[in-house]
């Protein structure tokens, strides 16, 4: 295998979640912004983060409230997060726009998308500037399902989400399950029948 170096630098991990981050201000004034620059930072405590550009919308809202809510969007809710990433929310009420609905948080005051099957509410514990972006890190206080993801055991099937994934510009729904963490240590069960 050969392999081109491109001389300018870039992000060139793909694929990236797309997400759809909800928030509002103090006024209750709320907005919708997609995110693909997210991810967790730490198990415990429970941390992610979102980088937001300075000039966005939603960056004055999440900086004065310090809360927002990452919402995984299924396969059903790819028009939102593409009109949500293109659009500003000084010019047109995106929850209206896509027909989603405001709900209400658990633990913080920015609401979250009720269409969303996964809405993780995120307290802001430092912003890091960085260039283009600062980041938001966060402690999640709380994350919210859609029941009809849990089965009568309480456990929550993400694999029947359908979430979302974007790559270098284009969105995509998640392909087969190719496996599962720790499947190629697994040591085989030696057959103990008598025979």
């Amino acid at each position: 295998m050969s392999k081109i170096t491109f001389e300018k630098p870039g992000n060139f991990i793909y694929p990236v979640p797309a997400v759809l981050v909800s928030c509002a201000d103090k006024e209750g004034n709320k907005n919708i912004i997609t995110i693909a620059w997210t991810g967790t930072i730490c198990s415990d405590p429970p941390m992610a983060y979102i980088s937001v550009r300075k000039e966005r919308h939603s960056y004055d809202m999440i900086k004065e409230t310090g809360e927002f809510v990452i919402n995984l969007p299924s396969e059903e809710l790819v028009r939102a997060v593409d009109y949500c990433g293109c659009t500003s929310g000084l010019k047109v009420d995106k929850f209206k726009k896509m027909n989603l609905t405001a709900g209400k948080s658990s633990k913080i005051s920015a609401p979250s998308i009720e269409e969303a099957p996964v809405s993780i509410e995120c307290k802001v514990t430092k912003i890091v500037p960085l260039g283009t972006h600062d980041m938001f890190m966060a402690e999640v206080l709380a994350i919210n399902v859609d029941e009809k993801y849990i089965d009568e055991k309480g456990s929550f099937h993400m694999d029947d989400v359908k979430l979302l994934a974007y790559s270098h510009g284009e969105y995509y729904s998640l392909g087969k399950k190719l496996g599962k963490f720790g499947w190629s240590v697994k040591k085989k069960k030696k057959n103990t029948k008598k025979k």
